[in-house]
């Protein structure tokens, strides 16, 4: 069985996002304003301290702190958007 590469990596490629909590690193793609593609590593989802501190076995909807390094990223121009028309609070 092939593997089917992703072709929307290569029009906006993961880049990588450091949690300011903790400081794990995370790869992230934004596809538009309203969804993020994460990609956590063995070592970002060991020292998350909101995953840590969440109820063992329950479902872990992300980390606030990460979410907001990647919102920081993004409106400082480090992290781009791949469809820039949907700015925050903009038409959907």
């Amino acid at each position: 069985m092939t593997t089917r590469s992703d072709e929307r990596l290569a029009d906006t490629p993961l880049r990588e996002v450091g949690c300011g909590s903790c400081g794990a690193r995370v790869e992230v793609r934004k596809s538009s304003w309203e969804q993020t593609s994460i990609q956590w590593t063995g070592s970002a989802w060991a020292s998350c301290l909101e995953r840590q501190a969440a109820c063992p076995g329950a479902f872990f909807a992300g980390c606030g702190a990460l979410r907001q390094a990647i919102t920081d990223a993004v409106l400082c121009g480090e992290l781009p958007v791949h469809d820039p028309s949907a700015a925050p609070g903009g038409p959907h």
